[in-house]
């Protein structure tokens, strides 16, 4: 049995491995050493964040059986795909592979910021009024399913090995968990994490009630990208534990922390525009939540 034909039999059980390892890990280090006072009860945020993680799962299970790394093997055993006209050596192919498919995620989180119709979806993720590892599970159903066919779709135009696709999936699931982290970090070793991945600390910063600092940090993997395309912001003004984590007028913990209003969220206001420049800061105003 090659190693490829390992990871496809047993990616299930590997991935749960890991998420369940890192979440542990990360939910130990909160309890240790946390950055910021939590204004939810835990209890209350992690049965329903984690609800909505199960169902989830759940929607994904039925709809795409297969998931990424079934189209991984598709897309393999019939030559499709860039990568599969070029011969290129293994390793760089799953290198090239990984961060391709990590500039996917960040160029797929700034449209989500970008347009209005997106945005409503994505703001189930922001409107968590605090900031823990499972915030980086937090996200509406129909923006998972829209997740995994970007996601099918680079895969089928990537062509990547099948290993590049497990791993990917194994980090963006740690990853997510890690930099959503309510942790604290020591500053040097923040500074020097964040000169290759995302911290926690320069994660946080997007998760502000501001626009500017909303629309910054958009990385959840490769920090480079931020710095690349000018998204990039070092810390929030109020600093981590003075900011404001959500969204201005969502902040009825009934509306943002339980399951039914989690889910009814992306319906409720008019569709209005949360423009992506919306990157400089001015005094916040009055205004309607769209």
């Amino acid at each position: 049995m090659s190693f490829s034909e390992f990871l496809t039999q047993h990616e299930i059980t590997i991935r749960l491995s890991f998420f369940f390892g890192v979440f542990i890990i990360m939910a130990l280090w909160e309890i240790v050493a946390p950055r910021r006072i939590l204004m939810v009860p835990k209890v209350v945020r992690w049965v329903n964040n984690l609800a909505l993680v199960f169902l989830n799962s759940l929607i994904l299970r039925l709809i795409f059986p297969a998931a990424a790394v079934g189209v991984a093997v598709f897309v393999s055993e019939n030559g499709w795909g860039l990568l599969n006209h070029y011969e290129l050596p293994y390793a760089l192919a799953v290198v090239i592979s990984v961060v391709i498919m990590d500039m996917v995620i960040y160029l797929q989180h700034v449209l989500v910021h970008a347009v209005p119709a997106l945005w409503r979806l994505h703001r189930v993720h922001h409107a968590d009024l605090d900031y823990d590892v499972t915030t980086g599970a937090r996200f509406h159903p129909i923006e998972i399913i829209i997740s995994m066919l970007i996601k099918f779709a680079t895969i089928v135009v990537l062509g990547p090995p099948i290993v590049a696709v497990v791993i990917f999936e194994i980090l963006l699931n740690a990853m997510a968990m890690f930099n959503h982290a309510n942790v604290h970090m020591p500053s040097g070793l923040d500074r020097a994490l964040r000169l290759i991945v995302v911290t926690p600390d320069m994660h946080r910063v997007h998760h502000s009630t501001e626009d500017n600092e909303a629309n910054s940090n958009f990385g959840f993997n490769l920090s480079i990208w931020d710095r690349i395309f000018g998204t990039y912001i070092n810390q929030p003004r109020d600093g981590h534990e003075g900011m404001s984590i959500g969204i201005h007028f969502y902040r009825d913990p009934r509306q943002v922390a339980w399951l039914p209003g989690i889910l009814a969220l992306p319906f409720i206001g008019k569709v209005s525009g949360y423009a992506i420049n919306r990157r400089e800061w001015s005094k916040p105003v009055e205004k309607k939540p769209d």
